[in-house]
């Protein structure tokens, strides 16, 4: 699994982050987790493969945002345990 963080250029708004969830649901298959921010103008996101950053720059630009930025790390799912 992969997180990945996009810096993105032009939400003002809950709405903007809601245009910016549905692009990367559509690009990105699989993508979970979806979380965007327009305060910190950042997205997050977490998927089995690494994201093609040049689809989503495309996919962003499409919207009218930017994409001025992709961060993707090894993600490992937290496990709850009852046991310790």
């Amino acid at each position: 699994m992969y997180k990945t963080t996009l810096k993105i250029d032009g939400m003002m708004c809950g709405m903007c982050e809601a245009h910016i969830n549905d692009v990367i649901r559509k690009t990105i298959k699989g993508a979970q987790n979806i979380k965007s921010s327009h305060t910190k103008g950042e997205s997050t996101f977490v998927s089995e493969e690494k994201a093609d950053e040049e689809s989503l720059k495309k996919a962003i630009a499409d919207t009218g945002y930017e994409l001025k930025d992709l961060q993707i790390e090894e993600y490992e799912k937290k496990r709850f345990s009852l046991f310790g």
